[in-house]
């Protein structure tokens, strides 16, 4: 399977660790495009210079860990294509243009089921997406991300309730 992953699903840390330490064990292709990197950016400069920085870093990190995971929207394409938000336009091309099967986002009202069906393309939560996968593979990946959370923090991390701060309540019960 081959999923864009848009903004909203990389900027959180656990969330981005734990969808592309799916990827990394082989369950999916992550797909994105330099401007979605870009808007990941963007909405971590909200927090300051400081966090702007962290993230322009992960996101070096996160294009030479995923090679060929990077392309780019075909402007004709864009320029056919509809969504309620024209902002995310660029989404939907970078999705078609690469060959997905599908968009990971928590932005269901500016990605219409309907607009990409008929592109073939699913609009999946992230929560939906991660269980959908191989779930003992996904448990792993849920259980190293959170204890390099654990060590990072100094803190103890139950799993429940760290997926459920990065946005994936189902998962955290189903490994709680």
């Amino acid at each position: 399977m081959k999923a864009v992953l848009d903004a909203c699903v990389l900027y959180p840390t656990v969330l981005r660790e734990v969808l592309l330490g799916a990827a990394r064990a082989g369950l999916y292709q992550p797909l994105w495009s330099a401007r979605i990197l870009e808007e990941w950016a963007r909405a971590a400069a909200k927090l300051g210079p400081a966090q702007e920085a962290l993230a322009r870093g992960e996101s070096a990190l996160t294009r030479a860990g995923f090679a060929g995971a990077e392309g780019a929207a075909n402007p004709a394409l864009e320029a056919r294509l509809w969504l309620p938000d024209p902002a995310d336009v660029h989404v939907l091309a970078t999705a078609i243009s690469a060959g997905a099967d599908a968009i990971v986002t928590f932005n269901a009202k500016d990605f219409p089921r309907g607009a990409l069906a008929e592109e073939g393309l699913a609009r999946l939560d992230p929560d939906g997406f991660l269980l959908g996968l191989d779930r003992d593979t996904v448990a792993g990946v849920a259980e190293a991300v959170r204890a390099e959370a654990e060590r990072l923090s100094g803190e103890v991390q139950p799993i429940r309730a760290l997926m459920k701060r990065a946005g994936l309540p189902r998962l955290g019960k189903a490994l709680g």
